[in-house]
């Protein structure tokens, strides 16, 4: 467990924070007007919705939300979440990567895992109006990273307490993801903008010519 990060990771969820934490504070309509504009809506004609007072609103996809969703969050568990596997994998791959390059990952995978869910909303989810937030697309891709870089390090899948290889985790979990969102099962997770973020990171990295380690022979 990493006992002091590097900036950018330490940066990224002092920001991840401090956006919850203005969520949590501005409530009601000013959390609706949050979400009206930087929460990840769905490609097409805006929604008018009533705001209060009589005044009317709309709320629709913009070019900045493929970015400004990643730093929302639903919820305390959500935020919770996803901000341990920053802090448990972030430090370690900015480290091996660099600043530079780990700032091109990050949001390659959370702009990929974005467009990966309003791809999967246009085509298969047409009257869908709810927004998506999170940076989980972006922690996938660090997971896969993990996985590339460190394939026979151990990590554990709750609840089973047992350590697997990095590289069969990864696996694992991106066919459980796999399976839920063509299943159906667990809705309301954005189990595509997970694998979006998973296979953009990846991508990239294999763009980079990074390879995992050959396999020691004892």
């Amino acid at each position: 467990m990493p006992t002091n990060l590097p900036p950018v990771t330490r940066n990224l969820l002092i920001a991840n924070v401090l956006v919850f934490a203005l969520q949590f504070l501005l409530q009601d309509e000013n959390t609706l007007a949050l979400s009206q504009w930087f929460a990840l809506w769905p490609v097409g004609h805006d929604m008018a919705i009533d705001v209060g007072n009589g005044n009317i609103a709309g709320i629709g996809f913009r070019p900045w939300q493929l970015i400004t969703y990643g730093f929302m969050h639903g919820s305390v568990m959500h935020i919770l979440l996803n901000m341990y596997a920053l802090y448990m994998f972030g430090g370690l791959i900015e480290r091996v990567m660099g600043q530079r390059r780990f700032i091109i990952y990050y949001f390659t995978c959370l702009v990929a895992a974005s467009l990966a869910q309003l791809a999967i909303v246009y085509w298969f989810e047409p009257g869908r109006v709810f927004p998506t937030v999170g940076a989980s697309g972006a922690i996938f891709g660090l997971l896969g990273a993990f996985a590339m870089l460190f394939p026979r390090e151990k990590l554990m899948m709750i609840p089973i307490p047992i350590g697997i290889p990095a590289w069969l985790f990864v696996t694992l979990y991106g066919l459980a993801e796999l399976f839920f969102g063509v299943t159906g099962t667990l809705a309301g997770v954005a189990h595509f903008a997970h694998l979006g973020g998973l296979f953009a990171g990846l991508l990239l990295l294999w763009a980079w010519g990074v390879r995992p380690p050959p396999r020691r022979w004892s």
